[in-house]
């Protein structure tokens, strides 16, 4: 395998002023090493991987990384910025960057190096040293570890050798360590006195952490090292488990029995969980674990002292805890539950409602009126065919509304939530309480089971306690409740709700139209959006929903379908205003767009949100108005032009998407055409501008 970073991929002097320009300029020189084969296409897969979280950290470090399938091999490209570059750390600017560029299907070795590389920027010898270095050479070297940081520090002809002094006689001795073990040294050569050499009269404290970030390439890695770096300085014996991509080996159980406290510092769900379960617990974000680990240890220490700790196994943390700060608010969580029972729904609503939706294409509109396939199937009539997939999408829509109480439930409680989520779920549909009544019995459900978990036990029956009793007690609550006290409120008003959306004529309904396009092109798939989206979808999710929550239905998809579709246009009519990297983002739009994935149009709202949302919503309330105004309805939750033969006035349906489209591009171009160029507006030329991060392009380059 070829050097990983060499002198020919580090720019000391990184002359960018915004994150993209210097992706830009780092990427450049992995192409001109043949590391890299699309430009764009990699800086677009960078951009989505920004998007996702802030990738800068505090202590001035930028670390912009991406799995992608335009790289040929595992690649670091290093940066230094005299001036500082905003990667959103809280702190701010970062003047070292490191563009880390991981293939598509990077091998575990690959992933390895690439964490020892995170681990470093955890060692304040290292980041100096990278900042006193002079030469590209040295500073390559020691990133791979072919130097130390008190040699490098030596090797630097400017201020700072006096610093260097005193560490290189310590350095001497342990310059022979393996080049490939690095990372190691650089944290090991501050660890000359482990727990064991201690006072044996005197344990040391415990604690056993869990990191994970969603692309498992640098956070996972970073949120170790500095809580191991805090760890020792606190006189903490701290075990880290990496769930990272290159997978992770799980702590030995004799390390977790041992441990008196644990961390989590996660953004993405811990895997095996209930191993740490019993024990004082912090939960928090990956981003903690890195910026304030001794907070975490300290707090982790203070609940050890108050004897606090999580539930026995099969009742530990929560999927809403998992996904991140355990401070946030109650409104926070939830949205969190909601959302779950929601995200566990659709996909019951998306298969039903499209073999419902194939079905009366196949066998017309009577065929909600067909006897049961058990008993009159025909191989060779297609009516019983159409028959055959309504009776499954039928199935299939029975589960929605326990599926939907029981993960909000789940959400709630983890797994002793869901029989009496189910149960109430269940409940709901038999006394015609509908998705009222379901949204209902989950959150009863689990807050239930939260009592019923706080609740002291004897140790002999917490065995039972998730297999017997939870269940029992939760399930005869909520049951007690969705029958005898509120389900017919529930149901009152699910019936009001029914009654009031199919009296919805002319302006009315226009309007709602309008306030849902409005709505669903807010946030592009976040909370708002899904709002609307799941007002529809609960609309159609009976076997014979009525005429106008199939209009709403038809109106939420093609308002959902205008932003990506109209940031695609505006990238194809007038690619002037779009970076290299938006245009190549605008490619794709057009098949997200096509397929309802609102998504698509997250690159350009999170590079530009004051121009592109406002434009994507005034585009998505025309469309919607103008669907409802035409009386366009949809059987089928999603599928976008797919399943155009299946909506009820598909020509008039396609203009209304149409005309959303045109007028959300014609605002989104004449908004950036009002820029100054001066403020980051690529024009012609834009690649050079971005590239060397240049203030003087005040006139478009002539095409």
């Amino acid at each position: 395998m070829s050097e990983m970073i060499t002198a020919d991929l580090v720019d000391l002097d990184l002359s960018a002023e915004s994150k993209e320009a210097a992706a830009r300029a780092l990427a450049e020189r992995m192409v001109a090493k043949g590391r890299v084969t699309d430009l764009d296409g990699f800086l677009a897969d960078v951009a989505a991987r920004e998007a996702q979280m802030p990738t800068g950290l505090d202590g001035g470090i930028g670390i912009p990384h991406c799995r992608s399938e335009h790289v040929t091999e595992p690649t670091l490209a290093f940066g230094r910025s005299a001036a500082g570059i905003d990667f959103g750390a809280a702190d701010g600017p970062a003047d070292l960057i490191f563009l880390i560029a991981a293939p598509a299907g990077a091998d575990d070795a690959h992933l390895t190096i690439l964490s020892s590389l995170a681990r470093q920027l955890m060692n304040s010898e290292f980041t100096d040293a990278l900042r006193a270095v002079s030469d590209a050479e040295t500073a390559a070297a020691l990133v791979r570890g072919d130097v130390t940081p008190a040699e490098a520090a030596e090797g630097a002809a400017a201020a700072g050798a006096s610093a260097g002094d005193a560490s290189a006689a310590e350095a001497t001795d342990t310059a022979t360590a393996p080049a490939a073990a690095s990372a190691g040294a650089a944290a090991g050569s501050t660890t000359t006195e482990t727990p064991e050499a201690g006072a044996p009269e005197e344990r040391p404290f415990r604690i056993v952490a869990v990191t994970s970030c969603p692309t498992g390439i640098a956070h996972t890695y970073m949120a170790a090292e500095s809580l191991e770096n805090a760890g020792r300085e606190a006189g903490v014996e701290v075990t880290v488990e990496t769930q990272g991509s290159a997978g992770f080996t799980r702590l030995d159980p004799a390390v977790i029995a041992a441990a008196d406290g644990v961390v989590f510092a996660h953004d993405v769900p811990v895997r095996d969980k209930d191993r740490f379960a019993g024990k004082p617990t912090v939960d928090v974000g990956v981003k903690a674990g890195i910026n304030r680990p001794a907070e975490l240890i300290s707090e982790v220490r203070a609940k050890a002292e108050r004897g606090e700790k999580t539930a026995p196994a099969g009742a530990t943390g929560t999927p809403v805890d998992r996904a991140g700060d355990s401070t946030e608010g109650y409104g926070t969580k939830l949205r969190k539950w909601l959302m779950s029972g929601v995200s566990y729904m659709v996909p019951f609503v998306a298969a039903g409602g499209l073999l419902i939706a194939l079905g009366f294409a196949i066998g017309g509109w009577t065929v909600n009126k067909a006897p049961s396939v058990m008993d009159h199937f025909v191989w060779t009539q297609s009516d019983s065919w159409g028959a055959l997939l309504f009776q499954i999408g039928g199935m299939a829509f029975n589960f929605l509304v326990p599926v939907l109480a029981g993960y909000i439930a789940y959400g709630m409680a983890d797994r002793p939530g869901l029989v009496p989520g189910f149960v109430g779920g269940a409940i709901s549909l038999s006394i015609n309480a509908g998705f009222l009544g379901g949204l209902a019995a989950g959150l009863i459900a689990g807050g239930v089971v939260l009592a019923i978990q706080r609740v002291r036990i004897p140790a002999a029956m917490r065995g039972i306690m998730p297999v017997v009793v939870i269940p029992l007690i939760s399930s005869a609550v909520v049951g007690f409740l969705m029958f005898v006290v509120i389900g017919k409120p529930i149901a009152a008003a699910q019936k009001g709700m029914t009654d009031w959306l199919n009296g919805l004529t002319g302006t009315n309904a226009v309007l709602l139209g309008a306030l849902l396009g409005l709505m669903m092109c807010f946030d592009l798939g976040g909370p708002v959006n899904k709002v609307a989206y799941t007002f529809a979808t609960a609309g159609i999710a009976v076997a014979s929903p009525s005429d106008s929550a199939m209009k709403i239905m038809a109106a939420v998809m093609a308002a959902g379908m205008v932003p990506p579709l109209a940031m695609a246009l505006a990238t194809t009519v007038r690619g002037k205003l779009f970076t290299p990297a938006e245009r190549e983002n605008g490619k794709a739009a057009w098949v997200l767009g096509a397929s309802f994935i609102s998504e698509g149009a997250i690159p350009f709202a999170a590079a530009d949100p004051l121009r592109v949302i406002p434009s994507a919503m005034v585009g998505g309330a025309v469309t919607g108005s103008l669907s409802m105004m035409f009386d366009a309805t949809l059987r089928a939750p999603h599928g976008g032009i797919f399943v155009v033969p299946l909506i009820g006035n598909p020509l008039f349906y396609l203009v209304a998407i149409a005309a959303g489209v045109c007028v959300s591009t014609a605002l989104v171009v004449l908004l950036k055409g009002m820029r100054k160029p001066a403020q980051g507006t690529p024009a012609a030329g834009a690649a050079e501008g971005a590239a060397t991060g240049e203030k003087g392009s005040k006139q478009p380059v002539a095409a």
